[in-house]
């Protein structure tokens, strides 16, 4: 169907406001990161009078106090030591996701092969009710996770945490893993098996080379969910040394010594790992769905 001028015209102005909606935001918080703060709260706004510092970024990861605030007589906001937490809690996050993309690939990939290549009593029941479970809205849980932690004596340690975020993303990655397996030509698999492998031989050397896009985007996708979550994070952990980076960047924005630029720094600090990793995991996530819809 051919598009007038108008109509194109609609589409590029939709797309426009849809892109400015979207990234807007970002910008700003990366502009606001890198401003003094003497041009950001000044009123009305001088933002580029004063140009461009990265001091906010060297206090947060030295301890470096930025030559703004050292200014006597200057108009400026607080600073808070807060924002110091920011490199340790995104250690914990990133091991924590780590661990939790590495328990989605060891228990996930053989479950899925397991779904996909076998029948054994109770299968499609007892998938249907794994993928069920994830429909339950996480908040109704927390209490009986929080319950079941306390009992094992495992409250803020990070040990919890990943074992909570395997639970809540197994489901999402069996799901995807069964549908990518079933997409493989059952040939490939029969033909190692006359070679001799055995099954888990088989899943290894060649099933899962195969299915390399959907075990990365499966991965990566855990990875995300995992160190970005913040409820059970904030229920699990106490201590500022076990808690994880959503939690430290819920407290800071509440945190009313903490400067605008101090606070962006750290919102950008804090979701340039995710922007990383945006393209691959749409990139392999789309290939392992499309996959697995045509087998």
């Amino acid at each position: 169907m051919k598009r007038g001028p108008g109509g194109t015209a609609v589409v590029y102005l939709g797309a426009l406001v849809l892109a400015i909606f979207t990234l807007g935001p970002l910008v700003l918080v990366f502009l606001a990161s890198v401003l003094p703060e003497a041009g950001l709260i000044a009123v009305p706004p001088r933002w580029f009078q004063f140009g461009f510092t990265f001091d906010n970024y060297d206090y947060i990861f030295t301890g470096t106090i930025p030559q703004s605030y050292l200014v006597k007589g200057a108009i400026r906001s607080m600073i808070s030591q807060e924002v110091r937490l920011i490199p340790p809690a995104m250690l914990n996050s990133f091991l924590v996701a780590f661990a939790v993309m590495l328990l989605n690939w060891i228990a996930g990939c053989p479950a899925a092969f397991a779904y996909a290549r076998f029948s054994f009593p109770g299968r499609r029941v007892s998938f249907f009710f794994v993928m069920a479970s994830r429909l339950i809205p996480t908040v109704a849980l927390a209490v009986a996770y929080y319950a079941i932690v306390q009992q094992l004596g495992l409250l803020d340690s990070h040990m919890a945490l990943i074992a909570i975020y395997a639970v809540l993303t197994l489901p999402f990655t069996l799901l995807i893993l069964t549908l990518y397996f079933r997409g493989i030509p059952r040939e490939i698999e029969e033909a190692a098996e006359l070679d001799g492998c055995s099954p888990m031989q088989t899943l290894v050397r060649i099933t899962a080379p195969l299915a390399l896009p959907g075990l990365i985007g499966t991965g990566l996708f855990a990875f995300m969910l995992s160190y970005s979550e913040f409820l059970f994070a904030l229920l699990i952990t106490t201590s500022i040394k076990s808690r994880t980076l959503p939690v430290i960047l819920g407290s800071i924005s509440l945190n009313p010594d903490v400067s605008w630029g101090l606070m962006n720094a750290s919102i950008a600090i804090s979701i340039l790992p995710t922007l990383l990793l945006v393209v691959p995991v749409w990139r392999y996530m789309v290939r392992g769905l499309l996959a697995g819809g045509i087998g």
